[in-house]
């Protein structure tokens, strides 16, 4: 095998499993109530539930870029993916433009949605739920000038769709508006560490990711990046 075809064996799996923001404290803001652990994750998952339940079709166009720099080179690709998601069908993803390295194309960004999808089609398995995780209070915090409770998180299993860190939720409407984490399960003996970035905002009724970024250092050498931006969102939901 040559030495590019070894490369990119490596960094395949980077990026696949990669698919799978920091306002600063605002001292004015009011600490939010004191709750515990279990209290603060009751509330979310309740009122997750009553938001998944009034959205009914949302779109936006997002855009994929993939970069790996390593064995003093370069390579990148992107991506733009008209994105559906309706209450009645599930998710739909339709590529709208391509371009950059092919190997990065197929075997990374294509792959990647190949993920989202199949975790969308076990929702429970993947969800951010007592079921799933250990939860512990570790303070809180302003971010956007909105008080948010910080949680410790611990997966329960090890699985390519958990993951292991820190969760902000807004101390109002019990909404996750970001997290730093690491993967429960490395996909990859390559990989000697990935981390996670992701935060969200509100649209209309609605907190929706607005970034994702992930960072990966590989054992033998490099730094693959993938950054997902979730676009606008056009968002029709139930009547209140």
């Amino acid at each position: 095998m040559d030495f590019r075809g070894a490369r990119n064996l490596l960094i395949a799996p980077i990026f696949v499993f990669m698919a799978s923001g920091i306002c600063p404290e605002n001292p004015d803001t009011p600490s939010p109530a004191a709750l515990t652990a279990a209290q603060v994750v009751d509330q979310m998952q309740r009122l997750n539930q009553v938001r998944n339940e009034k959205l009914k079709h949302l779109r936006s166009i997002r855009h994929y870029m993939a970069e790996y720099r390593g064995f003093s080179t370069t390579v990148a690709a992107q991506m733009e993916v008209e994105y559906t998601y309706d209450a009645a069908s599930g998710k739909t993803f339709r590529i709208v433009t391509q371009s950059g390295s092919k190997f990065l194309l197929e075997k990374v960004l294509k792959r990647a949605v190949d993920s989202e999808k199949e975790a969308s089609q076990d929702k429970a398995a993947t969800a951010l739920t007592a079921a799933n995780y250990k939860f512990n209070l570790a303070g809180s915090e302003s971010l956007a000038g909105r008080p948010a409770y910080i949680l410790d998180v611990e997966p329960k299993g090890a699985s390519k769709f958990l993951y292991r860190g820190k969760v902000w939720v807004d101390a109002a409407e019990f909404a996750v508006v970001k997290f730093e984490a690491e993967p429960a399960k490395s996909p990859s003996f390559w990989i000697a560490r990935t981390l996670i970035h992701q935060s969200f905002a509100k649209t209309g009724d609605f907190w929706l990711p607005r970034q994702n970024r992930s960072e990966t250092k590989v054992r033998i050498g490099g730094t693959a990046f993938l950054t997902i931006e979730y676009g606008t969102y056009q968002i029709e939901s139930n009547a209140s």
